[in-house]
């Protein structure tokens, strides 16, 4: 279940982690299915049988960009700004995917507040995400700093 966040707390929010998202399956369908729709057909990706005989990942592999568009699930799943009326992706600043997902793994989203703005309206927020992968170790599959605004 999603921690309901009131508006009023975020400030007070800032530097700390506010939740952990539950962990998403990234199967080799869901690959497919990304590849299809971006056109990124690359065998790590696309080959399992390839992959698993000649990249050095020993399997095929999520798209870096796939792992990135699962954090709109992952946010939606770790938390909920009540009353918000509107949130919009405003953009990226940084994002780094240090280590592979392989096909068959799971990932998790970790957020932590970095910034909150006032806007009129509402706040211009800034999440540094770090995405891991069960049993992946201590080095994420994806680090980012995530740009959001919400409206109330």
């Amino acid at each position: 279940m999603p921690r309901r966040i009131d508006p009023e707390e975020l400030p007070g929010l800032v530097g700390r982690e506010v939740a952990v998202s539950g962990w998403i399956e990234v199967t080799q369908q869901r690959i497919d299915d990304f590849a299809e729709a971006t056109g990124d057909r690359q065998w790590i990706h696309a080959d399992p049988e390839r992959a698993a005989a000649e990249s050095p990942f020993g399997t095929a592999v999520a798209h870096g960009f796939l792992t990135l568009s699962l954090l709109t699930q992952m946010a939606g799943d770790a938390f909920e700004l009540s009353r918000r009326r509107l949130g919009v992706n405003y953009g990226l600043n940084r994002v780094r995917f240090p280590a592979p997902v392989p096909s068959g793994a799971r990932v998790r989203g970790r957020f932590t507040l970095a910034a909150c703005d006032p806007i009129e309206g509402g706040f211009h927020l800034t999440w540094s995400v770090r995405v891991e992968t069960d049993g992946g170790g201590s080095k994420p599959c994806l680090a980012a700093e995530w740009v959001t605004r919400a409206l109330f």
